[in-house]
């Protein structure tokens, strides 16, 4: 995977973050909270893979525009940013040597948490 962090994607979450769209979940809730694959087909059916994308950090640009491949690092439900998805995604980014996505999902947190 070839992800680089998504500005758009990162400044649409300060944003939500900032308008209090954000659901202050424990750590493991990701897993229960994260939307399936059937409610992000219909986002995208709805919004379009614009929009999609704005919920993404991570974007692989060798990959198609019109696909869910192209898009990693979750950060919330399609309504808020979601603490737990932000942490998830933040160890992930690290583990995979994502150092841009690394250190904006921790100042996203700090932010969440302020």
């Amino acid at each position: 995977m070839v992800s680089k962090l998504d500005r758009t994607a990162l400044t649409n979450a300060r944003k939500l973050v900032k308008e209090g769209q954000v659901v202050r979940d424990q750590r493991d809730d990701w897993s229960e909270h994260a939307p399936t694959a059937a409610e992000e087909n219909i986002f995208i059916a709805k919004h379009g893979w614009d929009a999609y994308a704005a919920w993404h950090l991570g974007v692989d640009l060798e990959k198609p525009a019109d696909t869910k491949g192209r898009y990693s690092f979750p950060f919330g439900d399609f309504t808020k940013v979601h603490r737990c998805a932000v942490i998830s995604l933040e160890s992930r980014a690290a583990q995979n040597g994502h150092e841009d996505i690394t250190t904006s999902t921790k100042n996203l947190l700090k932010l969440i948490d302020s």
